[in-house]
């Protein structure tokens, strides 16, 4: 097993991208800390693992409170003893709309949870990875890095390029502690993060944009799988991918170069 013992915190476990990659690194060996905002989801996957005999927890916390982000890694570690791989995975779509439309109240939100969230996750289990080195996963987005074409998602969009700059600063500073950090960017793919995106009057301020038929070229039009990403995940997790850090790797089909 790739991932033997290892102890993989990850935050957005209960659904979509998060929980995939939970259960796929389990499968690999992995022990998994999970942190979550609604534990509810998330124990669910913990349950899973645990019935198919691997070690996980859950603990709760907002990511862009540091305290508590602080406090939910300190208890990961304490119960399993280290942490070698860090999948800072959990984010909003938050508000879409025109600038004018687009409220403080709304970038901050954004901000803090995608960016912030990335940060904080990151910055307090440095002092656990730099014990034995590991490895960092951030998920990003197609948006803000290859594609702006989707009007309105300009928050969203500047925190998902955030983490792109955030990812190859830290990973040139961690280096040297054998610390890897990568950054993925995924495209259209069947989770429920559209849930929590509020567009607000996106017609009029759209503009108009033919393209050729079908959405995702490789797939002919069809979104990409979270179990899909979690391989990716896994790659980045494991010591297959020992001699990859500061790199963003778009998973996507291909959709982003016909988009952006």
């Amino acid at each position: 097993m790739q991932l033997a013992e290892k102890v993989a915190v990850i935050t957005g476990a209960g659904s979509g991208i998060g929980k995939a990659a939970a259960l796929l690194l389990a499968q690999e060996g992995a022990i998994v800390g999970a942190i979550d905002r609604t534990p509810e989801d998330s124990q669910q996957t913990i349950e899973q693992i645990r019935k198919l005999g691997g070690k996980a927890m859950t603990t709760i916390a907002d990511i862009s409170q540091p305290d508590q982000v602080k406090q939910a890694i300190d208890k990961i570690a304490q119960e399993f003893g280290k942490v070698d791989i860090v999948f800072a995975n959990a984010g909003v779509n938050g508000v879409w709309a025109a600038i004018e439309e687009l409220s403080p109240e709304d970038w901050d939100k954004t901000l803090n949870t995608n960016l912030k969230g990335t940060f904080l996750t990151v910055k307090y289990a440095v002092p656990y990875l730099k014990q034995q080195g590991g490895s960092v996963i951030v998920t990003a987005s197609v948006n803000g890095t290859r594609i702006f074409s989707n009007t309105g998602a300009t928050a969203y969009s500047c925190s998902k390029a955030g983490q792109v700059a955030f990812t190859k600063m830290v990973a040139l500073e961690l280096a040297k502690y054998k610390i890897r950090v990568n950054v993925i960017c995924p495209g259209a793919i069947e989770t429920e993060i559209s849930d929590n995106t509020e567009q607000r009057n996106l017609e009029s301020i759209k503009e108009p944009v033919e393209f050729p038929e079908g959405k995702i070229p490789l797939t002919d039009g069809q979104p990409g799988t979270s179990e899909q990403v979690a391989q990716l995940v896994l790659f980045l997790a494991s010591d297959i991918s020992s001699h990859i850090s500061g790199t963003e790797i778009w998973i996507d089909g291909t959709e982003s170069l016909l988009k952006g």
